[in-house]
């Protein structure tokens, strides 16, 4: 998982194409679980995080570059 500081220096782009990846990865997590073949349960709680974070980022960017104009 990315740390916030990290996250700053990438583009908008690249933080939601990682952001899809994250929420397919979290829909497979969930039909894993609901299917019993989940191993790793502390899993679906890093990717939910990480979600959380790239959101955080991108409303932050976004945010900043509507303060700029």
């Amino acid at each position: 998982m990315s740390k916030a500081s990290e996250l700053h220096n990438k583009s908008i782009e690249e933080l939601q194409g990682e952001l899809a990846d994250l929420k397919k990865e979290q829909f497979n997590l969930r039909f894993q679980k609901a299917t019993n073949q989940l191993e790793n349960t502390a899993r679906i709680r890093q990717v939910r995080r990480g979600i959380a974070r790239h959101r955080t980022v991108i409303n932050a960017k976004r945010s900043g570059a509507a303060t700029k104009e």
